[in-house]
């Protein structure tokens, strides 16, 4: 990318420097655009199914197909991504996702289509998602010049991040009131192919080169410091996931109700948010694998106190305490992708941290899946603490000299 203009850099730049710098809020606005049709896809897609389908078996099939290659293949559609630039590869990739999204959209309008298709479909779509949030970050890292902008910039883009999450949802339920579920999976095709576009035309993005001779984007040589974050990220994800289906299952011991489910669930988002915010305010002097260890270790600390919650209002406490270290852990784990990687496999190695979020989600909610109701949700809430806490603890095991390949010294 060609030299951006100087950013602001001061001992504590703020969330305001962020986003003065050049094309800074225009690229931003347009990736956020893009990203929240990840926000809507997936109760579009899993109402749809079920729409369609009348089985909510049917639909947890589909939505595993459409994650498990959506998550999966994210490295490769990073690494075209670094290889080709963004603006060759992304918009091919939303082009096709967007168009398999409306192809999902007409076979789930009306009951009766086979599950096959529908899986069939699922999987295809999800194979074609663009990577939009580490593409974004990879532009961050270009744009600023400054690692304090810096993390404040990964700070500002992970609580927009959650929040698109939260604001998602809430649009497929507005659509719902007047169209069937699928018009929100035409919803997220709008949304994905609007963004994209506008996206890859901001003038931050004119003067990406596409490296050249042996491609290293395509592959992780040298990359391989992304153990840490990548160990702490899965944690994270398992943990997670383990929390959304033990709160369902100790409102439902405790006879509270599905209804308060989302407002202790909501607890987790609001404690992030704060929690990235502070954290990206903060003028660290501490190493960033410390910082990363440190949130992991606060998580899983808060999910074994969240197992000795005697009733409801304790238990939201102990989320949000546990919500207050996510956002800092994800940041730190990028910052750390962005340290250890090379410039041309940026894409990748952030790729690589959502990758091990989600699929660490996944194998959250099976194992969770089987031991609730098996044993205590104490003991449950344990489990999930000591697997964040562990992986805080993984991350800050010694790197193989050589296996790494740092640009500098901020991170270590």
């Amino acid at each position: 990318m060609s030299t951006p203009a100087p950013t602001p850099t001061s001992a504590c730049p703020s969330y305001a420097a962020v986003l003065q710098v050049p094309y800074a809020r225009r690229t931003f606005t347009a990736a956020l655009a893009g990203r929240l049709s990840y926000g809507t896809v997936s109760p579009a897609v899993l109402l749809a199914v079920v729409h369609a389908t009348g089985s909510y078996a049917a639909a947890g099939t589909v939505m595993a197909v459409f994650g498990a290659t959506g998550v999966l293949l994210m490295p490769l559609r990073a690494a075209l991504v670094d290889r080709h630039g963004p603006r060759r590869a992304l918009l091919p990739m939303a082009l096709l996702y967007g168009g398999l999204l409306c192809v999902l959209a007409v076979v789930t309008w009306r009951p009766g289509t086979p599950v096959v298709v529908l899986g069939a479909v699922a999987a295809l779509t999800g194979m074609c998602a663009p990577p939009l949030g580490p593409a974004m970050r990879s532009v961050w890292a270009e744009l600023v010049g400054d690692r304090g902008l810096l993390q404040r910039a990964y700070s500002l883009d992970g609580v927009a991040e959650e929040l698109l999450y939260v604001i998602g949802p809430l649009l497929v339920g507005a659509l719902m009131g007047f169209a069937p579920p699928a018009a929100g999976v035409l919803l997220s095709a709008v949304l994905i192919g609007a963004g994209t576009f506008a996206f890859v035309t901001s003038p931050a993005l004119a003067g990406v080169r596409v490296p050249a001779g042996d491609r290293p984007g395509l592959r992780l040589a040298g990359v391989r410091g992304l153990l840490g974050p990548v160990v702490v990220a899965a944690g994270m994800g398992l943990a997670l996931s383990a929390v959304y289906l033990l709160v369902m299952a100790f409102a439902e011991q405790r006879g509270y109700g599905d209804g308060v489910v989302p407002w202790v669930l909501a607890a987790v988002s609001a404690g992030s948010a704060v929690g990235g915010l502070l954290n990206g305010a903060v003028d660290w002097r501490t190493a960033a694998r410390v910082r990363l260890a440190s949130a992991a270790l606060g998580l899983g600390l808060a999910l074994v106190a969240a197992g000795f919650a005697p009733g409801l209002w304790s238990l939201t406490a102990a989320v949000g305490c546990a919500g207050f270290f996510v956002a800092p852990a994800l940041t730190t784990a990028y910052l750390l992708a962005d340290e250890v990687a090379a410039p041309e496999a940026r894409t990748q190695a952030g790729a690589w941290v959502n990758t091990a979020v989600n699929a660490g989600s996944s194998g959250g909610s099976v194992v969770t899946g089987v031991l609730v109701g098996r044993v205590p949700l104490g003991v449950c809430f344990l489990v999930a603490g000591v697997v964040a806490g562990s992986a805080g603890i993984v991350s800050l095991l010694p790197v193989r000299r050589g296996w790494s390949r740092p640009r500098g010294g901020a991170a270590q």
